[in-house]
């Protein structure tokens, strides 16, 4: 997974697509997000359970523990070693779903620049991406450390010309196991690792070059190019 994103719905939408019960405590705010251009260090939205309160805040994209100074904050958990690697041992009890519309990845095809790529559901729905972090606490507040990371799989079908990771992607029903604290550890992993959609779930096509600088944003940039 190349590293970004579109998360242009409203957080009602992507909270309707999960179909939970649960109250929300919305720290993102009732318009449209209205981001198509997501890069990693900034503010994602974010899903994830407190107690009985279904928290939908902004959370930085990419993390690292206290004592790994010596490297960038990933943005990507391999789901192979995600949840027995010391790395990530704080936060895999944290889990979380980053709802987007789409992601990008970048295909060298020859040209003077690689050809980027959009991939989204073919049904329209969002996509819900297996995620673990440091989370915001209700009583605490947005705290200096907090981040998150999405959790990668292989890519299999087609889906692997497009780039060899992709997101773990789960359907609702997954997805309120994955964030429900009661599922066991053992579980969650069993989940990310057999159960994410596979790539006939998804469709791509070509979109403009522009996509590739950050500071290119709007509607555009989720358009069939060719």
């Amino acid at each position: 997974m190349c590293g970004r994103l579109s998360q242009y719905s409203g957080i009602h939408d992507f909270v309707a697509a999960l179909s939970m019960p649960n109250a929300l405590a919305n720290s993102v705010g009732e318009l449209p997000l209205d981001r198509y251009n997501v890069a990693p260090t900034t503010q994602v939205a974010l899903l994830h359970l407190q107690g009985d309160l279904l928290r939908a805040d902004p959370v930085r994209w990419g993390w690292r523990p206290h004592w790994a100074k010596d490297r960038a904050a990933p943005i990507n958990a391999r789901v192979e070693k995600v949840a027995h690697g010391p790395f990530y041992r704080a936060i895999w009890p944290h889990r979380a779903i980053a709802p987007i519309d789409n992601w990008f990845e970048w295909v060298d095809e020859g040209g003077p620049k690689k050809q980027p790529y959009l991939i989204r559901r073919q049904d329209g729905a969002p996509v819900l991406c297996a995620s673990i972090g440091q989370l915001p606490d209700s009583d605490e507040g947005p705290g200096e450390h907090d981040g998150f990371v999405i959790i990668t799989a292989n890519s299999a079908g087609g889906m692997v010309d497009i780039h060899d990771r992709r997101p773990v992607v789960l359907t609702p029903d997954l997805a309120r196991e994955w964030l429900d604290p009661a599922t066991p550890k053992e579980r969650a992993e069993q989940i990310v690792l057999h159960q994410g959609e596979p790539a006939e779930a998804f469709e791509w096509f070509k979109v403009a070059v522009a996509v590739g600088n950050v500071k290119s944003t709007g509607a555009g940039l989720i358009q069939p190019v060719g």
